[in-house]
């Protein structure tokens, strides 16, 4: 399977959000190292793995719809 990788910026551009938020708000927390991005060789340098980013984003959240009813 070929993954498309993407940086921060590129990353911004296609989901709409500032690439601040994506470093300071999303990363570790929302986008998970080595699921939702990689750190090639080891080095500083983030890509983001598009097909994983873009599976969750789709993923229903029936668990959070389903909570609120229970209320």
């Amino acid at each position: 399977m070929s993954n498309t990788y993407l940086t921060t910026d590129e990353l911004a551009e296609r989901i709409k959000y500032d690439p601040r938020t994506i470093r300071n708000q999303m990363k570790d927390t929302v986008l998970i190292e080595n699921i939702h991005y990689i750190r090639p060789f080891g080095g500083r340098k983030i890509l983001y793995v598009w097909e994983r980013i873009e599976e969750d984003m789709c993923k229903p959240v029936m668990s959070a719809i389903n909570g609120m009813a229970l209320q």
